[in-house]
């Protein structure tokens, strides 16, 4: 960190379900520094005794402060674990605190040596540079680093979802009753990624979305009430999620919630709603492929998670031939009542402090 941000740059990194990515930004006249400085973390990274525990309590803090002390911020937790039956997505990326606590400096060595190797990793450049010469610094400093073991992959298949499931999960910090509907929806790079996505948008995407327009404005069943469509290398999700408002019926709300959905997939989008939801995809598409970093990141996950990094250039175009029919299509198909899985969230008293006071 000391050497890239004295050359003015910046680097972080950050973990998902699917990839963890290391990023740098910098001026170009510094690449072979920033390529020396990544091959030589990937072959010699020393996990010591006190960095591991110091970087534990971080990890820790962060759940803290993202999950556990947020309103209604441990809901995504529970409705992955009820969703998915058995695949890996059950479990968030940040990993619980009885996980955390249980992990061992030498399994995260193992870890480590598993699968932050040479024969795993994906390297985008984006930026003002000569393409031989980058090719040339990149064997140099990466081309030496030995291959490591074979890499394991997942391969749980997520069964069939025919029937409704779910229940009641009690949780810290839910001031209001709260009700979420999720379901299991296929791999992202299946075609009907895009018209889902597109349905996402319509349900769920802000004040003006299906779901909380009716819900809330409407009829006032909801105080609030959001979705997330969320593509992923196995098998994705998507839930509807709604807080009632004060003196409302939890029940009534969970039938207005499927309601509007199911409503999607009876008849589909007129020609203005759909054009105003794929005019916000494309948009926060183009917006979030804006600068260097973020069209690396967007390259690098065309090339890891869709096995082509072409597809950078293709998947607008994915987008803008998506139909109202499709949508409707997709919506009837995978957002059906008998693969449901409904949680409902009864209110809660919040976290304790440190004092163990509320």
């Amino acid at each position: 960190m000391r050497l890239v941000r004295q050359a003015g740059g910046q680097v972080n990194a950050y973990t998902s379900f699917d990839q963890t990515v290391y990023w740098e930004t910098f001026p170009s006249n510094y690449l072979e520094r920033m390529l020396w400085l990544e091959a030589d973390r990937m072959a010699s990274l020393d996990i010591s005794e006190e960095n591991f525990t110091k970087e534990r309590e971080v990890v820790k803090e962060e759940r803290r402060v993202r999950f556990e002390n947020q309103p209604y911020g441990l809901v995504s937790e529970a409705v992955l674990a009820e969703t998915y039956k058995v695949y890996p997505y059950k479990h968030l990326a940040i990993g619980s605190v009885e996980d955390l606590e249980r992990a061992k400096l030498a399994e995260v060595r193992e870890f480590h040596d598993t699968y932050y190797v040479a024969n795993n990793a994906t390297l985008a450049l984006v930026g003002d540079f000569d393409v031989a010469e980058a090719l040339k610094l990149i064997r140099t400093h990466f081309g030496p680093l030995p291959r490591g073991r074979e890499v394991p992959r997942v391969k749980t298949e997520e069964p069939a979802h025919t029937a409704p499931t779910g229940g009641t999960v009690k949780l810290a910090n839910i001031p209001l009753p709260a009700v979420t509907l999720s379901w299991i929806l296929p791999p992202m790079r299946h075609p009907d990624t895009y018209p889902l996505d597109v349905a996402g948008i319509l349900l769920s995407s802000g004040q003006s979305s299906r779901i909380y327009r009716k819900l809330v404005y409407e009829e006032q069943l909801a105080q609030y009430a959001f979705g997330q469509a969320q593509s992923l290398e196995g098998p994705s999700f998507f839930f509807g999620a709604a807080i009632v408002n004060q003196g409302k019926d939890i029940e009534k709300l969970s039938a207005g919630l499927l309601a509007v959905i199911q409503e999607l997939g009876k008849t589909p989008p007129e020609a203005d709603e759909l054009v105003k939801a794929k005019n916000q995809l494309i948009a926060g598409f183009i917006t979030g492929r804006e600068g260097v970093q973020s069209k690396a990141d967007s390259l690098g996950r065309c090339a890891v998670l869709l096995g082509d990094p072409a597809r950078y250039n293709t998947e607008l175009e994915r987008y803008r031939k998506v139909t109202a029919e499709d949508v409707r299509r997709v919506t009837a198909q995978y957002l059906a009542p008998q693969s449901m899985t409904r949680i409902v969230f009864p209110a809660s008293a919040p976290p304790a402090g440190p004092g163990g006071e509320q």
